[in-house]
């Protein structure tokens, strides 16, 4: 077939070890196809593309996701202009979270098993592959290289500040969802930005530390799962080698205090990452696993 006659759109259909489909709930009030359904990733091929390069990018995109992929068949659609037109969908395998995974068309990503399909407000074409998945069950489904399963970690980073041996911690407030009445590193979530820029606004945002971005410099990795299947979390330690200002507690809902410990005698209750963190920079290690 040519690459004039290969279908325009593409999709991948995700199934994980258990029979569920990987399903995603498209806008409801905007002009595209199947408005408000729920359906499968994918899109149109973009210029020289094959319907594989097209589905690959695609989902990379909607997902975050690489995973292998099968032909699996083609079915017909009706764009939101009323045109028809064909579709190549692959089928692929994936045992992630769907609630882990990045969303930034459309509404969410649920998996769904067959039994709950035929209750939900289905895309046409989307229904019809699943149908089709079904007739043929126990069908053969890609399976993932190991360690090839794509997963997203989150990324955090932490400040480890350190003077006369002796390193800033926080006690975390006893409410809080992660680790309460515990210490732990100056903290936070990597945004829509770099991994020192975050280290920087945390900084000042939770202890009004202010912070140069040439002063910092990558002093230890933790690559950890609190449990296997868990999601995994990469925590990007930063030495500062100065900064201005004095820890002050600016987020009381989230740390009730700063203080100052001797690196060879902390607190008992450390978060076990933090603890091991310090025990790799104080050994000149720079990498550390945890929970695998």
């Amino acid at each position: 077939m040519t690459l004039s006659e290969d279908p325009r759109g593409t999709a991948a259909l995700l199934v994980d070890s258990r029979g569920r489909y990987l399903l995603h709930l498209r806008d409801a009030n905007k002009k595209i196809c199947d408005p408000g359904t729920w359906s499968i990733p994918g899109g149109n091929r973009e210029g020289a593309e094959s319907s594989r390069e097209a589905v690959e990018r695609e989902l990379l995109e909607e997902t975050g996701l690489t995973v292998p992929l099968e032909e699996f068949t083609v079915v017909d659609c009706v764009g939101p202009d009323g045109i028809k037109g064909r579709i190549r969908v692959y089928l692929g395998a994936w045992d992630g979270d769907a609630d882990s995974l990045p969303c930034p068309e459309g509404i969410m990503f649920r998996h769904f098993d067959a039994d709950t399909i035929p209750y939900l407000t289905m895309c046409p074409w989307t229904k019809e592959v699943i149908d089709l998945h079904q007739s043929r069950a126990p069908a053969s489904v890609p399976q993932a290289r190991p360690g090839g399963r794509a997963r997203l970690n989150v990324v955090g980073v932490h400040l480890y500040l350190e003077q006369d041996g002796q390193v800033l911690l926080g006690l975390r407030h006893p409410d809080s969802a992660y680790a309460g009445s515990t210490h732990h590193f100056l903290a936070g979530h990597c945004e829509q930005e770099s991994a020192v820029a975050c280290l920087v606004r945390e900084a000042e945002e939770e202890a009004g530390l202010v912070i140069d971005p040439e002063d910092v410099e990558l002093a230890h990795v933790v690559h950890m799962v609190d449990e296997p299947g868990a999601q995994p979390r990469v925590g990007f330690v930063f030495r500062a080698r100065q900064w201005t200002g004095t820890p002050q507690v600016r987020e009381p809902d989230r740390c009730v205090s700063w203080g100052w410990w001797p690196a060879d005698a902390l607190p008992d209750r450390v978060v076990p990452y933090t603890r091991a963190a310090i025990e790799g920079i104080r050994a000149g290690r720079l990498y550390t696993e945890m929970g695998w």
